[in-house]
């Protein structure tokens, strides 16, 4: 019996995990900024589930309304990048499991 359930934890542990929930992986935006956008990245990767290119749209959209002009926005899976960016006005973050964002500003 003890065996099954040293066995049991062994595979628990190699099971890939899924976030449901927002993920930030790094930001140097203030505390608000940072709040505002991931609120808006949540509600256009959940608005446009299945179409990751408008959801970027939206994103950079109203970014460039709310905090000026020259925000860039990626939304995908299995991305990699190397970005140059205005400081304090960066956030990279995960969602829904296998999608990633980030949105930069540069000007």
């Amino acid at each position: 019996m003890a065996e099954a359930t040293e066995e049991k934890k062994a595979v628990d542990a190699d099971v890939k995990r899924v976030h449901t929930y927002p993920l930030i992986r790094h930001s140097d935006m203030n505390d608000e900024m940072k709040t505002e956008t991931m609120e808006l990245c949540v509600t256009a990767c959940e608005k446009f589930a299945s179409n990751n290119e408008a959801a970027a749209k939206m994103i950079k959209d109203t970014m460039d309304k709310k905090f000026g002009a020259s925000w860039h926005a990626v939304v995908g899976e299995g991305f990699g990048f190397e970005i140059t960016h205005e400081v304090k006005n960066l956030l990279y973050m995960f969602f829904g499991g296998t999608s990633a964002i980030i949105v930069w500003k540069c000007s």
